[in-house]
């Protein structure tokens, strides 16, 4: 399908599920990602890496080696991996980073972005760029009050506008918990990450999760982002036009640490700590880190800079990881 003809048909969905011609931009968001047949993620073309055709990398398109430093960091958490299933939640098409590692582990199980994961009793939650990869609510100040937006569908084209209410209950309680801030700031967030993470982590498994991703708290989103955080990806360009090319570009913004981090102490999580990725591998792979550095592997050491130095994903991205049981 051509992303123009992609784009109408997500429309033309979304008005069959207005009110008054107007939906909250989760819900666009959701159609946007995640609608079977036209979904940005509910095709199996490889959307990640440098090759023509992707859109985006991500720490786990460099290779193998990712899956070597979490699997010496999951050693680091929970000691005997042949004892603990490694699942992966949010795997992209064409990716095998961690197929070097399985033999380590009691299980390799890998779950595709809008499948139902299932946990043995002891497992690894290993989830790369999954929470921001989930719809988002927006909200605006105005008129000295919180609004959440919308988008009018029933146009020629797709115009923003504040919904009458909220449109979820979990959206209310958000707006409500919000402090005040300047006239016209905008806050993205990514609610369904929450609701997401719950889920996976309902089950009785004892383990570890770890949990890699970019994001900011929402005292952070309220001192330095104005415009929020959402954005475009599309053929390795960072756009603000989240409303163009709906299911043909990645739609993302950062996830919120401090209502992530509380959704794992509730399910009984202990040690929760978010560390950047740079320091996360240090405390956890320093030995597979020094193996790769004094390998004499230029491509490797290379590989390994761009993990972890400050300047790439060493500080772009975070980590929050946790035990249970």
């Amino acid at each position: 399908m051509e992303p123009a003809d992609r784009h109408d048909a997500i429309v033309a969905l979304l008005r069959r599920a207005a009110r008054g011609g107007v939906v909250s931009f989760a819900r666009l968001v959701e159609a946007a990602l995640y609608a079977p047949g036209l979904g940005y993620y509910s095709s199996d073309r490889v959307r990640v890496g440098q090759a023509a055709g992707t859109d985006f990398t991500t720490a786990a398109a460099l290779g193998p080696m990712f899956g070597q430093l979490i699997a010496a960091s999951a050693n680091s958490l929970v000691g005997d991996l042949k004892s603990y299933a490694l699942v992966e939640v949010g795997a992209e098409p064409g990716q095998a980073h961690y197929a070097a590692v399985a033999a380590q582990f009691a299980e390799l199980r890998t779950f595709r972005f809008g499948s139902t994961p299932d946990f043995p009793a002891r497992s690894v939650l290993v989830a790369n760029e999954l929470l921001d990869a989930q719809p988002f609510h927006r909200f605006v100040r105005q008129g000295g009050a919180w609004r959440e937006l919308g988008v009018r569908v029933d146009g020629t084209e797709l115009t923003v506008e504040p919904l009458s209410d909220y449109s979820t209950p979990l959206a209310a309680e958000f707006a409500r918990s919000l402090p005040d801030a300047e006239e016209g700031w905008i806050i993205d967030a990514p609610l369904a990450a929450e609701e997401l993470l719950s889920k996976l982590l309902s089950g009785a498994w004892a383990g570890a999760v770890v949990l890699l991703d970019y994001g900011k708290t929402v005292a952070q989103c309220l001192e330095s982002s104005p415009a929020g955080t959402a954005r475009a990806y599309r053929s390795h360009q960072l756009s603000g036009a989240i409303l163009d090319h709906l299911g043909s570009q990645d739609l993302t913004c950062h996830v919120l640490w401090d209502r992530i981090e509380p959704v794992l102490i509730a399910a009984g999580f202990r040690g929760v700590r978010l560390d950047r990725q740079e320091a996360f591998f240090v405390k956890h792979a320093a030995a597979e880190m020094e193996r790769i550095a004094t390998s004499g592997d230029h491509e490797a050491t290379g590989r390994l800079r761009a993990l972890t130095h400050p300047a790439h994903f060493g500080a772009k991205f975070q980590v929050l990881y946790g035990l249970r049981g």
